[in-house]
């Protein structure tokens, strides 16, 4: 197992884990879905998702489904209750995908996995957005200490746009770009979503889930934060005048850069994304950073952990009204 740390003096590296070696890991689908049992069931034991018993047994040709409950007495497999449910793709396909996304700095795009896993262009796209379910937290901890907290907009430029579809497009409403804010906890976890509007009801309201009462609280001079003196310590800088540091650490750097990866992902790799998914792609990005100093193989576990009661449907993420 690829968990451990390589050190060498004065310096700590962070182990890799290179695609023969993903390989070596997963030779067919059997060998991938002990993989997944392991990190469901590896410290609690095997019990049933529907009822939860552990009085469960292993059907001798596992058919239709590997295990059977006794106590409810139904069939079931390490899918069930979780994001893989209800899916034809082999085990082996969702572990390998599972590594093109935690490795993907920049994101993976479906055509890739399209192309690399031998599928076909929907059930690539479809089989990424549930991946991505796992980066999703319930329950984030708030953050604390110096937290910057920044937002940015996401679309295409107006003057990118056919003569005719600018005019379908106003200031007022941000040349039809989609708002997101990110609150990153310096040397610490980010939290991020897509919101509505960057009024400051909207802002304060976000910080407000997402980062601890007083908390110091660097953001730009944005209208939006000025409600933040109340519960925070608050500071800013003027970008406005471009001013971009202040003083020794007053700045926000750190939240930038989570953008700067996030653009460099929408341009050279998604190329579009779709307002519906957005947030989505937001928490691949936040979950990366999330996970930023584990080793590859413990970003895949924590990924497919996260899998654990997920659900998406494909008539719910190609619906109008998509989660």
């Amino acid at each position: 197992m690829m968990d451990e740390t390589r050190t060498a003096p004065g310096k700590a590296f962070r182990e890799g884990l290179s695609i023969i070696e993903v390989f070596d890991m997963f030779p067919n689908d059997r060998a991938a879905e002990k993989w997944f049992e392991d990190i469901r069931w590896g410290e609690t034991g095997r019990c049933c998702p529907r009822c939860g018993s552990v009085e469960t047994s292993e059907c001798k040709d596992r058919k239709p489904m590997p295990y059977r409950c006794r106590t409810c007495r139904k069939h079931f497999s390490v899918r069930i209750g979780t994001t893989m449910q209800s899916t034809k793709i082999g085990y082996r396909k969702w572990a390998l995908a599972t590594y093109l996304l935690v490795t993907g700095l920049k994101g993976t795009a479906a055509m890739k996995v399209h192309r690399e896993l031998k599928m076909t262009q929907r059930s690539a796209w479809f089989l990424m957005h549930r991946i991505r379910e796992g980066f999703f937290m319930a329950h984030p901890p708030k953050l604390t200490g110096t937290v910057e907290v920044d937002e940015m907009y996401v679309g295409g430029k107006q003057e990118n746009r056919h003569a005719k579809d600018r005019k379908r497009y106003s200031a007022s409403d941000a040349y039809g770009k989609k708002p997101v804010v990110a609150a990153v906890q310096r040397d610490g976890k980010v939290i991020a979503q897509p919101i509505h509007r960057t009024d400051a009801n909207t802002l304060t309201r976000f910080v407000e889930g997402s980062v601890r009462h007083g908390s110091r609280v660097i953001t730009d001079d944005h209208g939006g934060y000025t409600d933040l003196m109340e519960s925070y310590r608050h500071r800013t800088v003027k970008h406005s005048v471009g001013q971009y540091v202040k003083g020794v650490d007053v700045h926000t750097n750190t939240v930038e850069s989570l953008w700067s990866m996030f653009k460099r992902g929408f341009v050279g790799t998604y190329h579009r994304m779709s307002f519906k998914h957005l947030h989505r792609y937001v928490q691949e990005f936040a979950g990366r950073k999330n996970q930023r100093e584990l080793d590859t193989y413990d970003q895949m576990v924590e990924l497919v952990r996260g899998f654990d009661g997920r659900r998406l449907r494909y008539r719910d993420l190609v619906g109008r009204r998509a989660a």
